[in-house]
């Protein structure tokens, strides 16, 4: 050997026994386990950024007097289911064997994660439970912003953000244990609700719907049978806030296989994003056509309900349809967006962004065409679990809206409304050069 290749010999060594220590490959046994992790952060960050698709939603669908309290109500929320859940909502959803009353009420402690570094007793057939958590945290919140849009532009700020706690740390996570906890839904019913057209969409929904009723139609919405038009700020905005939740959607529903451990997990995986696209488009489209053909032009707003309404309707079971019929069935959840809406209306229901007839509406119909696609399913089942859990949210929520209503009052003062919240509440505008003409 040269001297110059001894030299490099001798200097390629270190490197050599560094790559060996450096060989950091997982047993078998923890690649499953690292893989599940992985995909709930993954997912889990798809769905925190869903808050941003409402905010933006929210923005572009109120008048611009009141879109600064839409972004502080949005960011509110998130920040109080994030307190909450962890306080006491994610071991009363998932309390494992301490059930407070077995399979109804959940365990009452904080939430914990692993020691740092992980533990000798981690269950490695399934993910870390900060990671669990996390992915599960994003549901609650998702479901306290469908209520913000729907009772914008007349609800006081604090009593808002009192409901929403106790909505993100009690209602929402006693009745997502009856089925996803393992409680009487699923055990007695058969109860299938993949990723929550009802355990979190319709939640969300009957709980605006028992706002909506209670606080009453914005100033001069309705005219004896005429309905006003109010139009929003920025439908830049709200197409974007769309396009943003139909992003996260992905991870919403692909989330909710909870495994990433085998081929057949990230076949399964595969298949729910494209059925979850594909029912959104089917929605959008419905909105589309339907809308031209009753209005004779399309509406932006109502195919932008239409591509959400088809979400929410394929979020029950986003696994077994084939693309055909998922696109079927987010078509008809955009079919009956459109027809709710002006029924709404009809019945003096406000709703500023649309949120009942897609999350509760529709929320509803994805629960029932689950038997279509899947044979697990009992039409008797998907009914009964429909009308307890809705029974539930819409009463408890009633009571503590009128509650708040007699307290501290849920509405803001005729003057504040014809203001706009954002001056009379907050004292600051989301475009104050526009505002002075």
């Amino acid at each position: 050997m040269t001297k110059l290749g001894l030299a490099a010999a001798l200097i390629a060594l270190p490197s050599f026994g560094f790559a060996q220590e450096a060989d950091m490959t997982p047993p078998n046994g923890e690649i499953g386990y690292i893989f599940t992790t992985f995909m709930f952060l993954v997912t889990g960050f798809l769905v925190m950024w869903m808050g941003a698709g409402f905010s933006m939603l929210e923005a572009g669908l109120v008048r611009q007097k009141n879109v600064t309290m839409q972004l502080m109500k949005n960011i509110s929320l998130f920040a109080i289911a994030s307190i909450m859940y962890y306080l006491i909502g994610y071991n009363l959803m998932y309390p494992g064997d301490g059930w407070t009353i077995t399979n109804v009420i959940g365990a009452f402690s904080f939430a914990g994660m692993e020691p740092v570094g992980g533990s000798p007793d981690t269950d490695l057939t399934y993910a870390s439970v900060g990671s669990d958590f996390f992915f599960q945290l994003m549901f609650c919140a998702t479901t306290a912003s469908i209520v913000s849009g729907t009772l914008a532009e007349r609800i006081k700020l604090w009593p808002f953000l009192i409901f929403t706690v106790v909505l993100t740390g009690v209602i929402y996570p006693i009745q997502a244990s009856w089925k996803w906890g393992g409680g009487f839904l699923d055990a007695n019913y058969g109860f299938l609700d993949f990723a929550g057209s009802t355990v979190v969409h319709s939640v969300g929904g009957w709980a605006a719907l028992a706002g909506a009723l209670i606080l009453g139609p914005r100033i001069g919405k309705y005219k004896g049978n005429r309905t006003v038009p109010m139009p929003g700020s920025n439908l830049t905005l709200a197409t974007l806030g769309t396009f943003i939740l139909w992003l996260g959607w992905f991870g919403f529903n692909g989330g909710s296989q909870l495994y990433m451990d085998t081929a057949g997990n990230v076949a399964d995986i595969s298949r729910i994003f494209a059925n979850t696209n594909t029912a959104a488009a089917g929605g959008a489209l419905a909105a589309l056509i339907l809308t031209q053909v009753l209005y004779k032009k399309p509406d932006l707003t109502m195919i932008l309900n239409g591509a959400l309404a088809g979400l929410v309707s394929i979020t029950a079971e986003p696994l077994t349809p084939s693309l055909g019929s998922a696109t079927l069935i987010g078509a008809v959840g955009g079919i009956l967006v459109v027809l709710a809406v002006p029924m709404l209306d009809k019945l003096k229901i406000d709703d500023v962004v649309g949120a009942i007839p897609v999350h509760l509406v529709c929320g509803i119909w994805g629960t029932i065409a689950v038997v279509f696609t899947n044979g697990d399913a009992t039409l008797g089942g998907q009914l009964i679990s429909i009308v307890i859990v809705g029974l539930f949210v819409f009463v408890v929520s009633a009571v503590l809206w009128f509650i708040l209503k007699m307290t501290v009052g849920l509405r803001v003062s005729e003057e504040a409304e014809i203001t706009g919240l954002d001056v009379a509440e907050l004292g600051m505008e989301a475009y104050p050069e526009f505002s002075k003409g």
